[in-house]
């Protein structure tokens, strides 16, 4: 008796699949071909979950997993070994045979494609009328769908329900619209068919873990995909089919809306309102599941010639034996065999039938780039057209295959390794924007299936390895570009809370968090948001606000109550707190009484600031009094008198002053008043007056900071009080003069160097002419010729021969027992 062959049929979410897995592994052996790549991997998986890795065989045009003795062969349609022979034997999704592009192999399967025991056809009704005249022997079996579809009215993109895909029909619209949901509630994830298997998983995963609430997608969604969606939204009605742009059957759109619901879970379908209002005989159709079946199907000889190319091209034209079938006209693998054949050099090598079997097999390299010409359009054709133009291959396609085939016709009959390495090593790249990264992958794909036809290369293995990991390394960085473009995970969670549920934290490091997801920091009491937050989080924006203005109070007791080690001054006059700058210094009344300007913050108000500013103000006086502790006591002690109106000065100009400027103080100072200023610090040098405890790294410091914020200027560049520094136009004379230094030439130099400077180059002088010696370089940290150029700017001039002699007698009043100042 001839083994039964049963055509399983019905809508999507039918359970069609279940079940010939099912009977598939009730015999014991079997296969199955899936129009997917992906879904062979998936059913792949799962009976190997059932019989162990080692009974099961997973063959695809791009991936061979196949034990020694498999009793399991899960396929691709197109990569079914048809020669081996099983008890069982499935196809999966046999209305595809109605497919212009791939519809003659399903056709072919339809026809010839048998188990010894078992076979199944599965599909949808469409197909049902072919089957009854094609394979007249076989038994039907309908099966319900397990949940309703139903309608519902169109809805803004902005008001979609959670849980919903949204079909467009060009990759261009597909970004728009992904583009707009990640603005509007978080991102989407994006699926279309030129995307890996392994990127279009990890795209999928995303959404099933609930990363993002929406999916954007083409038609493959269409097929293999079961999610968990609850509505389908359609936003165009119109695709392009490789020929030209038709309207969508209903089967097709069936076939899509039927993504909703899954198992015994209703599921919804309807237009957004850019479309409108589907066509209610539409809605009908597809919520009935009432089609009109089809007509005809692609069909392609499969008893071929290979006695010479035009023989072989010959036997692919040859007529269907039935009305129902079209010819197939326009395949990828017809067209690379018809363009090769014109070419001298390639029917030079293809004279017997092994090198024309081997054309053919060449040919029918997929071009997973999908370069082509320019496709003629036509207008929207009401069923297969019969004739339709054929679209040009591109030429880098061809001239790829031209290369394979002459390699393989070539004395080692293998494709040279350094050549194969050179094409992979040239795609084996990251970089680049998501189209890029997607024609690198299509190209990859191509070079994975030469690397699975083992009589090709040297070390098959090697190269399906190698090829695979570039594919796998280029897929999770275009995953990893699809959801940078596409999805703002803040966004996409906090659009799941009504304002006032969300739940904010802020960590001891001042981190906020919102619902666990970081939106800024706090720094001092300003909120700083995340650079990486986008236009779409508004609303962890404001809940962030929300919470930092419920606890700032407690904030604000905290920073009052801290130790004075918890505030620091910068060179900017920043006073921070805890490492955050929570106010600065202006200008006061005079250089030791700055204002303290707390910053503005939109989470408190005038009170809390006026709290803070207080306890700043504290801890400023006594960090003033303590790193300028030689000052407060000189003001403090201050004797009567003269030297009073001396130490004064000394005040007014934060601890060091020019002699000239307090002469007239200088020529009546007593024997008295000199001691009592020698007992407060105050050394009287040559050429200014000054408190040496007061030139030490941290006083030089803050008496830059005090100067520039009294006069709104750049504080001199003096963080570690070195003897000199190269003189800055931008600093003027005085700030350097604040902070215990004097302009001279090309350098500012700190007053007791100065001192000391002048001190030896007299002694150096009384000998007559001389030049920098190594002590007054030393002295100032300087180049002889900048020491050249203090001394010239402080009385002495240079000789022709650059050696220096003074120019003004030795004053009076200078030092008479030190020659070196006291803090040098």
């Amino acid at each position: 008796m001839r083994a039964p062959v049963v055509a399983l049929l019905g809508p999507t979410n039918t359970g069609k699949t279940y079940v010939a897995m099912e009977r598939m592994l009730a015999h014991a052996t079997g296969m199955i071909g899936f129009p997917l790549r992906l879904l062979a991997r998936e059913n792949y998986d799962r009976v190997v979950r059932a019989r162990g890795a080692a009974s099961v065989a997973l063959v695809t045009g791009e991936e061979r997993i196949v034990p020694p003795s498999p009793s399991y062969y899960v396929c691709t349609v197109e990569a079914m070994p048809l020669e081996r022979r099983v008890d069982f034997m499935a196809v999966d999704e046999v209305q595809l045979a109605a497919d212009r592009e791939r519809g003659h192999v399903f056709t072919d399967r339809i026809l010839h494609a048998r188990g010894l025991q078992e076979t199944m056809l599965l599909g949808a009704e469409t197909i049902r009328p072919l089957l009854r005249a094609l394979v007249p022997h076989a038994g039907f079996i309908t099966r319900p769908r397990l949940s309703t579809l139903s309608c519902s009215p169109p809805v803004k993109l902005a008001r979609l329900p959670r849980r919903t895909a949204v079909v467009a029909f060009s990759v261009a619209d597909l970004y728009a619209l992904a583009e707009r949901l990640r603005r509007e509630s978080g991102g989407a994830a994006v699926v279309f068919g030129g995307l890996s298997p392994r990127t279009r998983n990890a795209q999928v995963g995303l959404y099933q873990a609930g990363e993002v609430d929406f999916l954007v997608a083409t038609d493959a969604i269409g097929m293999g995909l079961n999610l968990d969606i609850q509505h389908v939204a359609f936003t165009a009605l119109v695709k392009f089919d490789g020929v030209g742009p038709r309207a969508l059957r209903p089967a097709e759109v069936a076939q899509i809306a039927g993504r909703a619901g899954r198992h015994v879970r209703d599921g919804t379908f309807g237009a957004t309102t850019d479309l409108g209002a589907l066509d209610p005989a539409l809605v009908e159709a597809v919520q009935n599941h009432r089609f009109e079946p089809l007509a005809s199907i692609y069909w392609r000889n499969a008893e071929l010639s290979f006695a010479s190319p035009a023989a072989l091209i010959g036997s692919l034209e040859r007529r269907p034996p039935s009305r129902q079938l079209v010819r197939m006209r326009h395949a990828d693998d017809h067209r690379a065999l018809e363009s090769l054949s014109r070419d001298p050099g390639v029917l030079e090598l293809a004279r017997d039938p092994e090198s024309v079997r081997l054309l053919w097999e060449v040919c029918r390299i997929p071009d997973f780039r999908n370069l082509q010409g320019t496709l003629v359009r036509l207008p929207a054709p009401a069923g297969i057209e019969r004739g339709a133009a054929q679209p040009a291959l591109a030429d880098a396609y061809t001239r790829l295959l031209r290369q394979v085939y002459r390699h393989l016709m070539g004395p080692g009959r293998r494709l040279p390794e350094d050549w194969v390495a050179a094409q992979v090593s040239a795609l084996d790249r990251v970089e680049g924007d998501i189209d890029a990264l997607l024609a690198r992958i299509a190209a990859i794909r191509t070079w994975t299936y030469v690397s699975h036809r083992p009589a090709w290369l040297h070390d098959a293995a090697h190269w399906q390895e190698r090829t695979r990991a570039v594919e796998d390394r280029l897929s999770d960085t275009l995953h990893e570009r699809l959801t940078e473009q596409f999805v703002d995970r803040r966004a996409a969670v906090l659009s799941r809370y009504e304002p006032g549920a969300l739940l904010a934290t802020v960590g001891d490091d001042g981190e906020v968090l919102v619902q666990g997801l970081r939106a800024g920091r706090l720094e001092g009491f300003r909120f700083v948001p995340d650079a990486g937050l986008r236009d779409g989080s508004r609303g962890l924006l404001a809940a962030a606000n929300r919470a930092l203005r419920a606890g700032i109070g407690d904030r604000v007791r905290r920073l009052t109550e801290d130790d004075d080690a918890a505030f620091a001054l910068d060179r900017a006059g920043g006073v921070s707190w805890r490492d955050a700058v929570v106010a600065r210094l202006a200008a006061g009344e005079d250089l030791l009484s700055p204002r303290l300007d707390v910053l503005a913050s939109e989470l408190m108000g005038p009170p809390l600031r006026e709290r803070i500013r207080r306890r700043l103000a504290a801890w400023l006086e006594g960090h003033l009094r303590r790193v300028l502790a030689a000052l407060y006591a000189a003001r403090d002690g201050a004797p009567g008198g003269t030297a009073r109106g001396l130490v004064f000065a000394l005040t007014e100009s934060l601890g060091s002053v020019a002699r000239s400027a307090v002469a007239s103080q200088l020529a009546v100072l007593g024997p008295g008043d000199r001691q009592s200023l020698q007992r407060l610090g105050v050394v009287v040098g040559g050429r200014s007056v000054y408190l040496p405890a007061l030139l030490g790294r941290d006083a030089v410091r803050l008496r830059g900071v005090l100067w520039a914020a009294r006069h709104a200027a750049p504080a001199a560049p003096l963080s570690d009080a070195p003897p000199s520094v190269p003189a800055d136009a931008a600093v003027p004379a005085r700030g350097y003069e604040a902070c215990g230094y004097r302009v001279a030439g090309p350098r500012a130099v700190r007053v007791d160097r100065l001192e000391w400077l002048a001190a030896v180059a007299r002694r150096l002088a009384r000998a007559g002419p001389f030049a920098p010696s190594a002590e007054t370089c030393s002295i100032l940290g300087a180049s002889a010729g900048e020491v050249a150029g203090v001394l010239q700017a402080t009385g002495y001039a240079a000789g022709p021969d650059g050696r220096l002699t003074r120019r003004e007698p030795a004053r009076r009043d200078g030092p008479t027992k030190r020659t070196r100042p006291r803090s040098a």
